[in-house]
């Protein structure tokens, strides 16, 4: 009896018929290993009892028919096409079907070969005939198919039916798979045997053998995952070199104190949660999640001041340089409004001190990037200067993008890392950042604006800690978004016109920088060589990312300072961008955006006491455009919105984008797995609490590192 782990090193070669070319179209697939042929489960069944005979399906709708080809011809009428035409039949009576421009099908679909046939079916000279159809091919494959036939995923070049007889195959020299997870736990939760669940989901009696044998199954890859994160966030405590801080100090009271606004609820309760952390003898790994305006940076400025205080440093670092000036502005703006300031201008930035009198308690802030090196209390400090400050220890709060852990950049003791919108740093830029401390491991706090449904928190970002900013300040409303035509786009001018006129400014934005031959949508360049015309007595401004950092910074500082009515930009205004005075927002073919990135863009306007409008522009091609659209309409709940977006989408979609290095999962579905996923989390953390290293579960420890692969090792080896 082999364990799946074992089978995971098994190569398919061993598997009657896969030693040859059609070993290497599954392995081309990512069919590797035995294991891998174990868990790639039927995508369908075909219930043969619910099956419409030929002789009694409908006219004109779509029917999935059983039935065996008798006869095939090709013909070629002209040149690059051809028609396969053939007859097939399921005993009760016959039918035409033709591929055009399929010539394959006439060696695939022979005669004799039995298939599902998926199509409208027509009449034509009164025969019945389908055209195009979906088809499944069956064979006759002399396996054990009872009243429901498994269909699994085929591959180019490898016939349904044969997927079948290598599964089968497999499966008869493989088990019963022995079962590395606790009896308990098996029958606690009420579980299908393992061996049993396997041998089913590829050859159930009825439905309710599928039901059961896939729960067993799902149930094992999401235990799989979370056993990971719970190790992952375990080896964070034992492996960590932590420190507790003292809280609620001067330096913290003083700042809050000083904000012209009270805290929200949901901002004094994360403070709390963070403030527990800090004050734990380990590093704190949180997520804070919040609605774009939802009062993050705020919350993120407190916890770095608690690390300042004890004459520590603090660091944030952004995705992008323009975001990085936009941290050092806004928080530079916070500690001269709270009096925190060591009071001298910041360098060229083209915004003057509040307050002439330095601080009692300065802060020392630096920006630090690529491009740009400023600080709050020298304007004539250069690179190198700034560099052996924050090495000395004379700089309190660090904001800077990759810079911040390039370059030899030396901190004197980092204790807090705040990293901006996370999604866009792969893990190594965060590990680097860390690295960075010198006496202890810095306590992270992740922030991001884009809104994270609970089944991803609890996979992608499941080793975290998550807080959650779920109120708006005081004052600030949703943004109203309308959709409209292209042919309607002259509503979206005048409404520029409309709020240029009132005091206000606009954002154009578009999915592309140039124009493409292949593509026809909006550019930015072309959008602002019309709009310049179209707008000739207002002042017009372009940024896209294919502009240097400088020439970003600088469009984006004179917008900021008033002196652009209208900005015409792609997606690099997505995050982070804050311009109160911007009151309303254009999207040009709006439906080429994922819901998040729109969910994104609307969060640059309405950010100050003026309400926000937001316009999108599109013609939808497609259903999912037209969903999209009309979910952005309905909703501002960013949750909201994300959920719709992973159904819309997919989960291997946001899979395959994390940078994260996870799994993609084969099973399971994390929205229509949601109760199998919260009892996976629940019982593989309570059994890492139990035992730390799997010493006791050595089988389990071995499926996880066997089938997780790489993602996990360092896990085992430390």
């Amino acid at each position: 009896m082999a364990t799946l782990a074992k089978l995971a090193t098994i190569g398919i070669e061993n598997v009657r018929g896969l030693s040859g070319p059609t070993g290497d179209i599954l392995r081309r697939n990512g069919l590797l290993t035995v294991a891998d042929l174990l868990l790639h489960v039927p995508r369908r069944y075909l219930d043969r009892s619910r099956i419409e005979p030929l002789a009694l399906a409908p006219i004109g709708e779509e029917v999935t028919l059983l039935a065996t080809v008798t006869s095939v011809s090709i013909r070629r009428p002209k040149r690059n096409m051809s028609i396969v035409s053939m007859k097939v039949s399921d005993g009760t009576s016959d039918m035409e079907v033709s591929f055009f421009n399929q010539p394959y099908r006439a060696t695939t679909l022979k005669v004799g070969t039995q298939a599902l046939f998926s199509g409208k079916i027509e009449r034509f000279n009164r025969a019945r005939r389908m055209t195009n159809p979906a088809v499944d091919e069956l064979d006759s494959d002399g396996l054990r198919t009872g009243r429901l036939v498994p269909i699994h995923g085929a591959f180019k070049g490898v016939k349904p039916g044969n997927i079948r007889r290598y599964i089968f195959d497999a499966l008869k020299r493989s088990l019963p798979v022995p079962d590395p997870i606790p009896v308990e736990l098996i029958a606690l939760l009420g579980l299908a045997d393992r061996a049993w669940a396997f041998d089913k989901i590829h050859f159930p009696d009825d439905e309710g053998d599928v039901d059961k044998a896939r729960r067993r199954l799902v149930f094992d890859e999401l235990f799989r995952l979370e056993l990971a994160l719970a190790l992952q966030k375990r080896h964070q405590l034992d492996e960590s070199r932590g420190r507790s801080h003292e809280v609620g100090g001067e330096l913290v009271d003083r700042f809050l104190r000083g904000l012209p606004y009270e805290l929200t609820n949901a901002q004094q309760r994360v403070l709390a949660e963070i403030r527990a952390d800090l004050q734990a003898p380990y590093p704190m790994h949180r997520l804070l999640q919040g609605e774009v305006g939802s009062g993050k940076t705020v919350v993120a400025v407190a916890t770095m001041l608690e690390a300042v205080a004890a004459g520590l440093q603090a660091a944030v670092m952004a995705p992008t340089e323009v975001l990085a000036i936009q941290h050092f502005l806004g928080i530079r703006a916070l500690l001269e409004t709270a009096a925190l300031s060591p009071g001298e201008e910041a360098a060229g930035l083209g915004m003057e001190s509040l307050f002439s009198q330095a601080s009692d308690l300065p802060v020392r802030i630096a920006l630090l990037t690529s491009s740009q090196a400023r600080t709050n209390y020298d304007p004539k400090a250069r690179r190198a200067e700034i560099r052996q400050a924050i090495a000395a220890g004379n700089v309190d709060l660090v904001i800077g993008t990759h810079a911040l852990i390039q370059e030899g950049v030396e901190f004197a003791d980092l204790a807090v890392a705040v990293v901006d919108e996370q999604h866009r740093f792969g893990v190594a830029q965060r590990v680097m950042l860390k690295e960075k401390a010198v006496t202890a491991d810095p306590d992270v706090l992740i922030m991001t604006a884009t809104p994270i449904p609970r089944t991803l928190s609890m996979t992608l970002y499941g080793d975290l800690d998550v807080s959650l900013l779920d109120e708006m300040p005081r004052g600030r409303g949703p943004t109203k978004t309308r959709a409209i035509k292209r042919s309607n786009e002259y509503i979206a001018w005048n409404l520029v016109k409309q709020a240029v006129a009132e005091g206000h400014q606009t954002f154009i934005v578009c999915p592309l920088v140039e124009d493409s031959p292949k593509l026809e949508l909006a550019s930015a360049n072309s959008e602002f060589d019309r709009l310049s015309e179209e707008f000739s007595d207002l002042r017009v401004g372009l940024i896209h990312g294919q502009l240097s950092p400088l020439e970003k910074e600088t469009e984006m500082a004179a917008f900021r300072a008033g002196q652009i009515d209208v900005l015409v930009a792609t997606t690099v205004i997505e995050v982070g961008i804050d311009v109160p005075n911007a009151t309303l927002m254009v999207i040009q073919d709006a439906d080429r955006f994922g819901l998040s990135q729109l969910h994104q863009l609307r969060g640059r306007v309405g950010r100050g006491t003026a309400p926000g409008l937001c316009i999108l522009i599109a013609d939808p091609t497609t259903d999912e455009g037209e969903q999209r659209i009309g979910a952005m309409v309905e909703s501002t709940d960013g949750f909201r919105l994300a959920e719709i977006d992973l159904m819309l989408r997919g989960q291997g979609t946001v899979f395959g984008a994390k940078q994260s290095g996870m799994v993609d999962l084969r099973i399971a579905d994390i929205l229509r797995d949601y109760a199998e996923l919260v009892a996976a989390r629940r019982e593989a953390f309570a059994l890492v609490d139990r035992d730390p290293r799997l010493a006791e579960h050595p089988e389990l420890a071995e499926e996880v590192l066997a089938l997780l692969g790489e993602r996990v090792e360092w896990l085992f080896k430390s």
